[in-house]
């Protein structure tokens, strides 16, 4: 009995002791796997250190383009359509026929009117052959003051309506001359309005017969809205803008394909009063257009240049992200980890972005390599070549 008694004894404190060896060794395995790590290895970034400096502004606006003198053709008689005598759209030169109207009613009137001029002629030739003889016999008294009055009243009669017999041929001349329609300026013509045959009335809607836009120089016409003017004057009072010398404005064109225009425009006139129905005022820019290139009605993006930005911060378009929170750029503190900077940003001016409030002269903000980083990280800021170095033999390491 006590035989076995032993045997049991001795046989769980065998097996007490094979699980106490069993968690020793787990916990010793824990332990090494426990161990602290070091810090992490600092990742390659490119920085670049921001300093003020003066950078152009550029502010974008809708415009469309409008010819410098556009006239539109107008018949000033009445009378059928004969013939259109240009090529519709395209370039006219000024005093170039556009229209004939039938002259013949016009011609007839002036015969008729120098046909009357000689009558008058006659009438006054008669009268003043009368006052001749009469004259010297009413001065030896051997005719009547009567007949005298009765000669002089002939001849400035007669010289009257002379006179206006001038003054129909005129009238009558200048009709007939009406009757051919030349361009007033030098420009591209538009479509007729109505065709061979047709009749025109003077000074109805039919009397509107085409227009003539000169194309060079072009206007360009854009509107700027209340707050967009009231934020430039904003900026100018406190010296974050400086206008030009002599507020001379400039324009530069985008066209629709997203080609700059080769031209410079030159800003010649503002409209002095908001409009009440859309609350902006319209601006306008004259510029050179000597190949036709720029249309009327022509849809185009202005750039107002001229004025310029002083101490302005600016980091390239690439380094700012954009998140839930607003823009966002990385920053290299003072212990070389990454920071990231919750940051306003202005206008873009080529491949930069000006940044208004979030960032100070002197700071590195980071332009390569954001995309792997996180804040409190150690980085290592290298040269451009460096990076893009490393970046190129990372797929040859891997293979």
């Amino acid at each position: 009995m006590s035989t076995n008694i032993d045997f049991t004894r001795r046989t769980g404190l065998a097996f007490f002791l094979c699980i106490v060896l069993f968690f020793a060794t787990i916990l010793a395995s824990c332990s090494k796997h426990e161990e602290p790590k070091g810090p992490p290895p600092a990742v390659e970034v490119v920085a670049i250190t921001i300093q003020p400096r003066t950078i152009p502004a550029m502010f974008p606006f809708v415009a469309q383009i409008q010819s410098s003198h556009q006239v539109d053709v107008m018949a000033r008689v009445s009378g059928f359509l004969e013939k259109i005598s240009y090529s519709e759209g395209k370039q006219v030169n000024k005093g170039q026929i556009l229209f004939q109207i039938d002259k013949k009613p016009y011609q007839a009137a002036v015969d008729v009117v120098k046909a009357e001029m000689e009558i008058r002629e006659s009438q006054l030739w008669t009268a003043r052959a009368s006052y001749n003889r009469i004259k010297p016999l009413a001065d030896q008294n051997a005719a009547s003051k009567s007949d005298l009055d009765t000669a002089i009243g002939a001849v400035k009669s007669a010289e009257a309506g002379l006179q206006q017999a001038q003054a129909n041929l005129d009238k009558a001349n200048l009709d007939l001359g009406y009757t051919t329609i030349t361009s007033p300026v030098s420009g591209v013509s538009g479509q007729s309005k109505i065709r061979e045959g047709g009749y025109i009335a003077a000074g109805s809607q039919s009397a509107t017969l085409t227009y003539v836009a000169k194309l060079d120089p072009a206007w360009v016409d854009f509107s700027i809205s209340q707050n967009e003017q009231a934020d430039a004057l904003q900026k100018v009072d406190s010296g974050r803008l400086v206008p030009p010398k002599g507020n001379r404005y400039t324009v530069e064109l985008e066209l629709a394909d997203g080609h700059r225009y080769p031209q410079i425009g030159v800003v010649n006139f503002a409209e002095p009063s908001f409009s009440k129905e859309t609350g902006t005022f319209l601006v306008r820019a004259q510029i050179p257009n000597p190949k036709g290139d720029l249309r009327p009605g022509m849809f185009v993006k202005a750039y107002l240049t001229g004025a310029k930005r002083p101490n302005a911060l600016a980091v390239p378009q690439k380094s700012v992200q954009q998140t839930a929170n607003g823009h966002v750029i990385y920053i290299v503190n003072t212990k070389g980890q990454v920071d990231v900077r919750l940051v306003t940003v202005g206008d873009w001016v080529g491949p930069d972005w000006i940044i208004n409030e979030g960032l100070k002269a002197g700071e590195q903000v980071i332009v390569d390599g954001i995309m792997r980083l996180a804040p409190g990280m150690p980085v290592k800021v290298v040269s451009p070549e460096q990076w893009k170095a490393a970046q190129a033999a990372k797929p040859a390491a891997g293979k």
